[in-house]
């Protein structure tokens, strides 16, 4: 087994992320890691193809701590791509391909990317902002497609881009470096996440890599156990049989790229979702297929037409071996919850909470109509966000939702925002608190209430709009629905529901469906446009 790039000073396996995935490549060469719709890789097949990756962009000019944008959806060469990053010990940063032109400046200023790697379909938009981002020096077209005429000099120009003056190079080009990408690393490499939020311009959160594999990415072996020697837990996983995760969510959302890694850790297998569009029948079919074990998904509005579409035509889906629903970003609705007890019942639920800035940081605790209240991590707590105090279990007080330890650095290029979500309490603990708020029962569980920035004032009372879409969801005949804030004359905002399909908020608003982002999470942008829109309309 090759080694060389894995040990620390002390004979220890280094916790860095591409020494794991190339310890593991190592050890099952030919086990299958990834298949992403027509590709199919073994770790050996990923291995070889992120080396040749790693050349082309350490050839384009991205070394060491350099940042290098990914702007693709989900396919092979996302994965490939965020794995040469690793092992070059570059940055890979990820890029909302549904960003507009000003967003995505945003980002790639803010980010101060030295290059990006683009699927060709997203090339005008960033041809469109380049100019405007001088830190990015070259963009790999990552389809394969010619880099066009020029060569592969800076002064390379691609037919009808108007990219003169970057390095354009195509992505299966064969790399003029032969340099071994196999180098010493550490665990102080770093992964930052953009987060997509609902509300505000993205913001970047820069993780240790050895921070976030302890934060969210051990995953336990068949028997519970969590080995902490590094080389003990990849060896056992390693020898454990393969974990055949699905995965649905964009990578360029934090939570699916963490899944990637995460799987890799534990020597297991991703079937990634490679659709342009969310497709309930082909997604069961592939699970089928494949024979997946959990299905990671986000809320409703994966469960729900999955759901819908296992229960028009069980009988031509083997889903024998799943065993996992693996939800996250958004909880579940008890009619889909309940739904899926009865169409899949010996499927269990496994909620989690986390975010960008967290990881992975509650576990649901179950029970009927708790579908928002978890239990914490042992680093996670409740905090009063005044003195950062843990609040009194059952006294009802509302705090932050809070964690220490394992915590990311904080926020690329914004020190303001980094010592407002990042403090440190009277003793000398650093914690993060990104806003989330909750009150802690009697039994120590956290009540999740919802985003401390969704809270709608109303005549000096706070409602949080998650409890009156839990009220509006457990309907039998509504689909989805959002509550968001409208300007009121009188108490300064109003509860508004939008609701797709049919607690009372002062106004409801039948619409045909919601807008989410492609992580599943509501569009809030949207939801407040169109609910002040409808609200300013005369009755009918």
């Amino acid at each position: 087994m090759t080694t060389r790039g894995l040990m620390s000073d002390a004979g220890d396996l280094t916790v860095n992320f591409a020494d794991i995935f190339e310890f593991v490549a190592d050890a099952v060469p030919e086990q299958l890691f990834l298949v992403a719709g027509d590709v199919r890789l073994t770790y050996a097949e990923l291995d070889a193809r992120a080396d040749r990756a790693a050349r082309l962009l350490r050839g384009a000019g991205a070394g060491p701590g350099d940042h290098v944008g990914l702007y693709a959806m989900n396919r092979a060469e996302w994965v490939e791509a965020m794995i040469a990053c690793l092992k070059l010990r570059a940055v890979p940063v990820n890029v909302n391909f549904r960003y507009v032109a000003a967003e995505l400046r945003h980002l790639l200023d803010d980010a101060d990317l030295v290059s990006v790697v683009v699927e060709r379909r997203y090339l005008p938009t960033l041809t469109d902002v380049l100019p405007d981002v001088s830190s990015v020096r070259s963009v790999v077209l990552e389809d394969g497609a010619p880099a066009g005429e020029g060569g592969e000099g800076g002064g390379a120009t691609a037919t009808g881009t108007g990219l003169a003056g970057y390095t354009l190079l195509a992505y299966e080009r064969e790399p003029a470096d032969t340099a071994p990408v196999r180098i010493p690393r550490s665990g102080d490499d770093q992964f930052i996440i953009y987060t997509g939020g609902t509300t505000g311009m993205p913001e970047g959160v820069i993780w240790r890599g050895e921070d976030m594999f302890f934060a969210g990415c051990r995953r336990p072996l068949p028997d519970g156990s969590i080995p902490e020697p590094l080389e003990e837990f990849l060896t056992r996983h390693v020898a454990a049989p393969p974990t055949r995760s699905f995965v649905l969510g964009p990578l360029m959302h934090g939570t699916a790229a963490m899944a990637i890694l995460t799987a890799f850790t534990a020597a297991g297998t991703v079937v990634l979702w490679t659709g342009r569009r969310f497709d309930a029948t082909l997604i069961l079919t592939i699970a089928a297929a494949e024979q997946v074990n959990p299905i990671a998904m986000v809320g409703d509005a994966m469960a729900a037409p999955v759901l819908d579409a296992y229960d028009r035509g069980h009988d031509c889906y083997d889903l024998s071996a799943l065993t996992v629903l693996v939800n996250s970003g958004t909880p579940l609705s008890e009619p889909t919850r309940d739904r899926i007890g009865e169409l899949l019942p010996g499927v269990r639920i496994f909620n989690v909470f986390g975010g960008s800035e967290t990881a992975h940081t509650g576990t649901e605790t179950g029970g009927s109509r708790r579908s928002r209240t978890f239990r914490l991590a042992e680093d996670a707590a409740v905090l009063d966000d005044t003195d950062l105090r843990p609040v009194v279990p059952g006294s009802g007080a509302i705090g932050r939702i809070a964690r220490r330890g394992r915590i990311p650095l904080g926020y690329y290029n914004d020190p303001v925002k980094t010592a407002a979500t990042f403090r440190t309490d009277a003793d000398g603990v650093r914690w993060v608190l990104p806003g989330d708020l909750a009150t802690i029962a009697a039994d120590g569980t956290a009540v999740l209430l919802g985003r401390a920035n969704s809270v709608v004032n109303t005549g000096g009372e706070k409602v949080f709009p998650e409890e009156v879409e839990n009220a509006l969801t457990d309907h039998s005949a509504v689909a989805d629905a959002v509550v968001v804030g409208a300007p009121d004359p009188r108490y300064g905002e109003r509860v508004v529901a939008l609701v797709a399909g049919y607690k009372v908020p002062r106004e409801i608003h039948i619409v045909d469906t919601l807008t989410r982002t492609p992580t599943g999470k509501v569009d809030l942008r949207w939801a407040k446009q169109s609910a002040q829109q409808l609200s300013a309309e005369p009755a009918e």
